[in-house]
């Protein structure tokens, strides 16, 4: 599994996830770069994600939607404020309506992923900072922990793919 550890931290706000792939750092940055790619892994393999609109570029809003098992649609968005290809970007990632209107009853997530090379794989470090301990609290309670190491675990077998 390549997720090999998760810290939530409510007292600094932030719930960190380290992974190792076994590929090099190039590889993982197109999985993020790349929305076709970016769908098959973005979202657990119960809810996988479609994305609408994505670009790694700083100012760019990525949209995208994930589909439930019954169906259900749950929309979000990253609004990308730093690129360092192919050693990382820097986001905001929020919840939104099914039109792609910011939810402001839902925190945002302030995200740094970073890629780097470690022992012939890469080491990618995932760090979410909320803007308070309840807004962490709550996406903690909604599964997030799960889901996102759910979702990171299929990086492998999609660089393995080819």
């Amino acid at each position: 599994m390549p997720v090999t550890d998760v810290k939530p931290d409510l007292d600094n706000l932030t719930l960190t996830i380290v992974a190792e792939f076994a590929a090099p750092m190039e590889r993982i940055w197109e999985v993020y770069a790349d929305a076709r790619q970016l769908e098959r892994v973005w979202g657990p393999p119960t809810y996988p994600a479609t994305f609408v609109d994505h670009s790694l570029t700083p100012g760019s809003r990525s949209t995208y939607f994930m589909t439930g098992p019954e169906g259900d649609r749950h929309a979000g968005y990253w609004d990308i404020t730093d690129v360092d290809e192919p050693q990382g970007f820097t986001f905001d990632d929020g919840f939104a309506d099914l039109d792609f209107t910011a939810d402001p009853e839902l925190p945002v997530g302030t995200n740094v992923f970073t890629f780097t090379e470690h022992d012939g794989s890469t080491r990618a470090t995932y760090v979410s900072t909320y803007a308070t301990s309840e807004g962490l609290q709550q996406v903690l309670d909604m599964g997030v922990v799960e889901g996102a190491s759910s979702a990171i675990n299929q990086i492998d077998d999609l660089v393995a793919a080819g």
